[in-house]
């Protein structure tokens, strides 16, 4: 295996290592971390680790050139707090993003293959972390932490030679490809579907954070807009992004679980041209949520850090005495997870977001990609279509696809010919890209992201969390306007997204078990487009910044009723609040752009939306392209706008609506 990261480079984040961990007592030497990255980059497909090398030029050159790689580790860390940590320059507020790739490659060091190996990893140990197999589950009433075995894909499942043809042709397989694949090979059509990345059954998802990163995400999980303000997170595997999520299935506007003065989103799609049929839709949501038990999670498997944010939320609205605050609903989010009836329940290890390696969660490659294959629908894994073919002469008014073009995992060029039709499916960024190629105008527009932001809050001293030993997300707060959620996530990424500098984020780290976490949710309604296939994405000043900052003022001050001693936004200063501070005020001075604070989206939306016509969309209202016989969209690119809640169930939904009444 190479090294991504050339010998300058290297020194380059070695000295960045030293210079961020100054006066800190490592557990692992600078040069492990440098290896630990180039071990993680180098299974990352594309050209990620290339862009971060030359960021690593740039950033060496403004910190003084080749002084930073000759110089003591004190004076680097002058520059880097000089340069870096209190800069409101945005080309220097991108170049201090590096520090979390530094953080990812120390508190995501790894010793050997096994858990076992990790007993006495000296990292894990010096922030107090129990590794899942490690963790005692003998009381009554506990979840043991093993496989449930016998609902996945197996690699029998997966082609091994890519065919010359199929009837349908399903481009992805996340929510809403495998949704589409399952109900299309019911009705009895030869379906095939094609997905970029590779197959990772649950026997072959592990705990080692930095690989499932590096394998299972696009960029490895650094994917992020042309301007690195927001980071994207998105699937690249075998199941898409459900191998990779939370499990979280929630309706839009659902009676009891969604703010009262919430928008209507459905109202939102019929007013821009885009009506869906309500009945249908409902017996859509229905069809899912059977299929994959859908249900609120137990409390037994989150009993610190979700309830935290349910105490905190009801003690800030009697605070307040807002009628908007007392109306918001604090509910356990319903998940497509067990269900506990067959034994199935979820383990809730905390690492939901690196895949479940216990096949406990429903993702598609444990549900309706079954369905599929049960179907006699057919998957060939590691294989990127690049464009759809069209009939020739071309009937501009009615083209036909006659199947797609594709590159296989060993770089070849083929053309799989489909006898019905294609279903683009691959997310709102691929399948706008897909269909841009394929000679379709207008795609990649409109686009929408649900932006997360963090916020950590230390707890009383005496009081053990111990939220990395929970389900990572347990429940959530609608307030109409935005969402605050309850999360936690491992070592490695906890370090990423965790603001501070130098001894600061060490003290912060080595208080793991202390930690309660939260992040809000916001809204950015087709703020973004493709621009030669990167994401171009804008939070307005006059829309989106205000509602940033009275989200993130709104659960701070939720985790100091809770009882926090300390409160750690993410932004990119660092600072921290305690109580009696003026929160209001803080993030009014705080922020006022994107970069000033850690951005990121699981939710892109939007690009090919639905509508009525050409001047409304990219497909019509059944969600076939407008202008096409016989091509589908069938994932969250077709929304109209932003549904402003986790998009996984209602994308599920949007394709078996589009597809349950045979298409083709």
């Amino acid at each position: 295996m190479g090294k991504p990261f050339n010998f300058v480079q290297a020194a380059i984040l070695k000295a960045l290592t030293e210079a961020l961990f100054h006066n800190v007592d490592m557990a692992i030497p600078s040069r492990q971390v440098v290896a630990n990255l180039q071990r993680q980059f180098a299974l990352v497909k594309g050209n990620k680790a290339t862009e971060i090398g030359l960021s690593l030029y740039l950033l060496c050159l403004v910190m003084g050139g080749p002084l930073f790689l000759i110089l003591s580790a004190a004076w680097r860390a002058r520059q880097v707090a000089r340069r870096l940590e209190r800069t409101r320059n945005d080309l220097m507020q991108d170049l201090a993003r590096v520090r979390s790739v530094v953080y990812a490659g120390y508190y995501g060091h790894w010793q050997g293959e096994t858990q076992d190996d990790n007993r006495d990893n000296p990292v894990l140990a010096q922030i107090g972390f129990t590794l899942p197999a490690h963790r005692d589950r003998s009381a009554p009433g506990e979840v043991p932490i093993t496989e449930f075995p016998g609902r996945d894909l197996t690699d029998a499942d997966i082609l091994t030679e890519a065919p010359d043809e199929a009837g349908v042709i399903v481009i992805g397989s996340g929510a809403g490809g495998a949704v589409a694949a399952a109900t299309l090979a019911a009705q009895g059509h030869d379906v095939l579907v094609v997905e970029a990345g590779p197959f990772f059954p649950s026997s072959k998802l592990n705990h080692r954070e930095w690989e499932m990163t590096a394998r299972l995400f696009v960029d490895g999980g650094v994917q992020t807009s042309r301007d690195h303000d927001v980071v994207v997170f998105q699937g690249r595997v075998v199941g898409g992004s459900t191998v990779i999520n939370n499990g979280i299935c929630l309706r839009v506007n659902q009676p009891g679980l969604t703010h009262p003065d919430a928008p209507n989103i459905f109202a939102n799609w019929a007013a821009l041209g885009a009506p869906v049929d309500e009945a249908r839709f409902d017996a859509a949501y229905r069809a899912v949520e059977q299929r994959l038990s859908v249900g609120p999670i137990d409390a037994r498997s989150a009993r610190h850090n979700g309830p935290h944010l349910q105490r905190g939320w009801a003690a800030h609205a009697a605070a307040t005495g807002l009628p908007g605050d007392q109306a918001s609903p604090t509910p356990w989010f319903s998940k497509n997870y067990g269900p506990d009836s067959v034994g199935a329940a979820c383990a809730y290890c905390g690492y939901c977001n690196t895949g479940c390696p216990y096949g406990r969660k429903q993702g598609m490659a444990q549900s309706f990609l079954l369905d599929a294959r049960k179907s006699g629908a057919h998957i060939l894994a590691e294989t990127k279509v690049t464009a759809i073919r069209w009939e020739t002469p071309l009937d501009w008014d009615k083209r036909r696809a006659t199947g797609v073009e594709v590159v296989l995992a060993d770089g070849r060029k083929h053309f799989i010919r489909a006898r019905e039709g294609v279903v683009v499916a691959a997310g709102t960024m691929a399948s706008s890209r897909i269909l841009a190629a394929s000679g379709i105008d207008g795609t990649g527009t409109g686009i929408s992201l649900n932006i997360a932001c963090p916020v950590v809050a230390l707890m009383p001293g005496e009081q053990s969390m111990r939220s990395w030993d929970e389900d990572q997300m347990a429940t959530y707060v609608d307030r109409g306007d935005f969402l605050l959620e309850s999360h936690f996530q491992p070592p490695m990424s906890m370090s990423t997204l965790m603001p501070g500098w130098f001894g600061d984020h060490a003290r912060r780290m080595r208080n793991y078990g202390r930690m309660a976490s939260a992040g809000i949710l916001i809204p950015a309604d087709r703020c973004g487009q493709l621009i030669d296939s990167g994401l171009s994405f804008k939070l307005r000043d006059d829309v989106e910044i205000p509602l940033l900052k009275r989200a993130l003022s709104a659960l701070t001050k939720v985790h100091f009723a809770a009882g926090a001693e300390e409160v750690y936004p993410a932004l990119a200063r660092g600072q921290t609040l305690k109580p009696g501070d003026d929160v209001d005020a803080f993030f009014d001075n705080a922020i006022s752009e994107a970069d000033d604070v850690t951005l990121s989206s699981s939710h892109p939306q939007g690009g090919n939306a639905r509508g009525k016509d050409r001047e409304h969309g990219v497909v019509d209202l059944d969600c076939r392209v407008h202008g096409t016989a016989n091509v589908l969209v069938t994932d969250a690119s077709t929304f109209a706008s932003c549904i402003r809640v986790n998009a996984q169930l209602t994308t599920m939904a949007m394709a078996h609506y589009a597809t349950a009444i045979a298409p083709f």
